[in-house]
């Protein structure tokens, strides 16, 4: 009789196979769920879910390199998250940072981080950016990590930003109102200058976006797994990419 371990990689094996790399998703947002349904489940505190979580990330990220994905958008920590219980929140924010900078210190990935940095403790937010100017010149898989971050609150900042570029210039509301467009306000966006999402993942079994991505993900295909992510492996993973590859797109046409 097989081994539960050899079914499973003949499985893998079988997945990858079938995987068409013409369609392969080129942005891949993942919404990480489940976290502290996980560690409550074995009893344990909310952190020790939240450090298995973040353990989780450079494998992951090593799954999307080896089939062609080009940029992994992680939402690692919602504005909602920050309104927990402070002492769960430092300790989360601390596993994230660290966690960000081992990401920077593999030289492997270009990390960015999207969200409200001004909305995070100060020492928090320049571990942040300094991973990022690490890894500025990195030309790697793209990592965007989405901290301190709300869709409602990134439209929020683009639509200010966006006035407050014109206003520097010395336009009116009136001059603004009469050419703005949807591009105008993409160009504010945190991810500014990167296609949207072709697939967004969300783990745990929840059916809903809560907010990600959610001007990018207008044409976005979703797949949503019961698997909470600490456990996560790279058949679901696999399993989300040939879900994919087997939709028709139609991009709201």
């Amino acid at each position: 009789m097989r081994s539960p371990r050899l079914l499973y990689g003949l499985y893998e094996r079988r997945l990858t196979a079938q995987l068409d790399p013409a369609r392969v998703p080129r942005h891949v947002g993942v919404i990480l769920d489940g976290n502290r349904r996980w560690a409550r489940a074995l009893g344990n505190p909310a952190s020790h879910g939240h450090r298995r979580g973040a353990d989780k990330i450079s494998e992951m990220l090593g799954w999307a390199e080896d089939a062609g994905v080009q940029i992994v958008t992680l939402w690692m920590l919602s504005t909602d998250n920050l309104q927990r219980d402070p002492d769960e929140v430092a300790e989360l924010l601390e596993i994230i940072a660290s966690t960000v900078d081992s990401l920077a210190e593999t030289g492997r990935w270009r990390v960015r981080v999207v969200g409200a940095l001004s909305l995070l403790p100060p020492d928090v937010a320049a571990r942040l950016e300094k991973a990022v100017e690490r890894t500025a010149d990195v030309e790697g898989l793209h990592v965007n990590v989405a901290v301190g971050y709300g869709g409602r609150y990134e439209i929020t900042d683009a639509v200010r930003s966006l006035l407050l570029q014109y206003a520097k210039d010395g336009a009116s509301i009136e001059d603004v109102a009469r050419v703005l467009d949807v591009e105008h306000i993409a160009e504010h966006l945190y991810t500014k200058g990167q296609p949207d999402p072709d697939l967004v993942i969300r783990t745990s079994g929840e059916q809903r976006l809560g907010g990600f991505l959610l001007w990018q993900s207008v044409h976005s295909e979703y797949y949503f797994c019961e698997t909470y992510w600490p456990d996560f492996r790279r058949v679901d993973f696999l399993r989300a990419l040939r879900d994919y590859a087997s939709r028709e797109r139609r991009l709201g046409r």
